[in-house]
């Protein structure tokens, strides 16, 4: 009985989110309760400690807020914005798509679902806003783009199965490269339609914007918010920086300071407004991330995770359906994708020969489905993060990259699972 209350507590939790209760409260409610009921209540405890010292997460967002805090102290965002509202605006069809294309891309050498929704966040969604684009829909372009990691060599899910069939890496990867190429265009487009046909690809009015009139963009001013991302990139793919240690708070911390050196801003007032938007960062968004662990800690309590991986490696019949929607349901769920394409893998993917599927194929299509259904959680990292910047709920984030996720879904099992 346990997980069918499980999901009753779920569909509750899905309900109080729409019907805009504190995210916090319900996910920590929801997650204790299902703990209670398992008669194993410390374990959400458990799991609120681990989050809270969650170092990657920790470290990658609240380095990212305070860099943004730094950039709206030193007026560089608005530098920024103002120097390329006017060509974005021009360009508002294929802005939205673009976004998510490039975020993407930069996924690939940025494999952190979170730490590159944080980077190209801070950047393109106060862009996107400028532009009229809905903030929700500004933060679901730039989630929509964040499972371009399966084609990433560094990829631990492409590395599993590339050890089990025997394959290389790159030969795993070209395996999987036409569907996920295809689900990021299906992502992009359908987003891109949807906020057309809901008017939400314009309109929206940009405090920024708003806040000045006649206002005279300094070039080096309007660089710096952009510089963090380039040392990220530039630190993932040029072989001469990998061995810099350029990860994302240095990469802010190096932007924050380079902010000083151009704005000459005072630096106490600097240094203060870095630790406050580390302070708001840690209150507001991974405030939502310990919630969410809670939650999700709680549905693993009630058993409801460990029956929908046995009714995805159960289905024998089906092992292409199963290997698709079972672990982007957990993903949806959990906010993860890891734990339901590790698990799927390692029980069901050595014998794909068996369903008549090469283990290349089975492995990356769990891996890209497992993907799919974290770029469409309201609970994922990267969602929550996205919508701390854009300033709305992770939930209108999520229903609004849902209709690509699942058609996207749905192409990829056709092109990998049948």
């Amino acid at each position: 009985m346990l997980p069918w209350i499980g999901v009753l507590i779920v569909l509750v939790v899905i309900y109080a989110i729409l019907k805009r209760y504190e995210t916090r409260m319900v996910l920590f409610t929801a997650g204790l309760v299902m703990a209670i009921i398992s008669l194993e209540p410390m374990s959400a405890f458990a799991q609120f400690q681990k989050s809270m010292t969650n170092a990657g997460l920790i470290s990658a967002i609240c380095s990212v807020m305070g860099f943004a805090y730094v950039m709206k102290l030193t007026k560089c965002d608005q530098h920024l914005v103002h120097a390329v509202a006017g060509t974005v605006a021009k360009a508002r069809a294929i802005l939205i798509p673009a976004t998510t294309i490039a975020t993407f891309l930069i996924n690939i050498a940025l494999p952190s679902a979170a730490g590159c929704s944080a980077a190209v966040g801070a950047v393109m969604i106060p862009v996107l806003m400028a532009a009229g684009v809905h903030p929700a829909v500004a933060a679901a372009a730039v989630l929509a783009g964040t499972f371009g990691s399966v084609l990433s060599p560094g990829s631990a899910h492409i590395n599993m199965v590339a050890e089990m069939s025997g394959a290389s890496v790159v030969e795993t990867i070209a395996v999987v490269t036409p569907a996920t190429i295809t689900a990021g265009l299906i992502g992009a487009i359908v987003l891109t339609l949807f906020a057309i046909l809901r008017k939400e690809d314009r309109g929206h009015k940009s405090d920024v914007l708003a806040e000045a009139n006649g206002f005279k963009v300094n070039p080096l001013y309007a660089l710096v918010p952009v510089l963090p991302l380039v040392l990220l990139v530039l630190g993932a793919t040029v072989p001469a920086m990998k061995d810099w240690g350029l990860t994302v708070p240095a990469c802010m911390v190096i932007g924050a300071m380079v902010a000083l050196a151009v704005t000459r801003t005072n630096p106490a007032e600097l240094t203060k407004s870095f630790f406050d938007g580390m302070g708001k960062a840690y209150a507001d968004v991974i405030g939502i991330i310990i919630a969410a662990g809670v939650f999700a800690a709680g549905l693993g309590s009630v058993g409801l995770i460990d029956m929908l991986l046995e009714a995805a490696t159960g289905a024998k019949g089906a092992i292409g359906a199963a290997g698709t929607w079972g672990p982007m349901l957990v993903a949806i769920l959990s906010g993860s994708g890891d734990a339901a394409t590790i698990a799927f893998n390692e029980a069901v993917t050595p014998h794909a020969a068996t369903f008549g599927l090469t283990i290349p194929k089975l492995g990356t299509l769990a891996s890209l489905a497992g993907a799919l259904g974290r770029s469409m959680s309201p609970v994922a990292g990267a969602a929550i993060i996205v919508s701390g910047i854009a300033n709305v709920n992770p939930m209108e984030v999520a229903k609004r990259n849902a209709p690509g996720m699942i058609l996207a879904s749905i192409v990829v099992f056709i092109m990998q699972g049948l």
